[in-house]
């Protein structure tokens, strides 16, 4: 309910990455408003290169990101490389779709644009969307809560044997591949570290674990624990 920094719906008003702390629901935040990226192709003068090194530090240093697309302007592709680094970074991710309050819409309508999010970022299956309006407050008092949620996801703790129960139940459900006659096998799986959730499975040969299989892990994780907004990283070790 402030006016604290300059902003406008052009594009590059906002040089600096801004810190604002606030308060909601009981929790501190600290905000990043970070400088609009735009296509490289636009990138006309040296202050916007450095706009843009500052926006990717942001990332960096955050804990969630709110990935904010135009609604009017749709998904770009510069869209497309700033969401991969959020999502390389092991951050939590929320995707806002802001100016909703712009389109003309019938019942499909937000179907429809979530449906073309999905698509254009499979990579972020894992991150809820909201669609929001800055300029009429629609929905954004529901963020703090979905950011809270997504930083507790990002740093949720699984017990060793928990998580094995779940590892067996998977592997009983589909069993490992073979792999030129070679069979992948699974022995214990233990969770690393958290920002992201990171979890290590000893096996008898980490080549044999191929993404296809690893992605199912990740998905027998995400359906047993609340993981939503959070990337999750396995890595396969040989078991000595």
């Amino acid at each position: 309910g402030e006016n604290r920094v300059i902003v406008s719906p052009i594009e590059g008003t906002t040089r600096d990455a801004i810190d604002t702390k606030f308060e909601a629901d009981g929790e501190t935040f600290t905000m990043i408003d970070t400088a609009g990226i735009r296509k490289r192709g636009k990138v006309y003068e040296n202050t916007e290169k450095y706009a843009v090194m500052r926006a990717l530090r942001a990332i960096d240093r955050s804990d969630v990101v709110l990935f904010v697309i135009n609604a009017e302007e749709g998904i770009r592709e510069q869209d497309k490389k700033v969401a991969g680094y959020a999502h390389e970074a092991g951050r939590g991710i929320i995707i806002v779709v802001n100016k909703w309050d712009t389109l003309e819409k019938d019942n499909r309508t937000m179907k429809d644009f979530e449906n073309l999010i999905r698509q254009k970022f499979q990579y972020l299956d894992y991150a809820p969307i909201i669609f929001v309006s800055a300029k009429t407050h629609q929905r954004l008092q529901s963020l703090p809560a979905m950011i809270v949620e997504v930083s507790e996801n990002q740093t949720r703790r699984i017990q060793s044997s928990v998580l094995n129960d779940v590892l067996m139940d998977a592997i009983t459900v589909t069993p490992t591949p073979t792999v030129n006659g070679k069979r992948l096998r699974i022995y214990y799986m233990t969770q690393v570290a958290v920002k992201p959730p990171t979890f290590v499975v000893f096996v008898n040969d980490p080549d044999l674990l191929h993404f296809s299989y690893e992605r199912f892990l990740i998905n027998q994780l995400r359906q047993a624990f609340d993981f939503s907004g959070t990337p999750i990283h396995v890595i396969a070790r040989k078991r000595k």
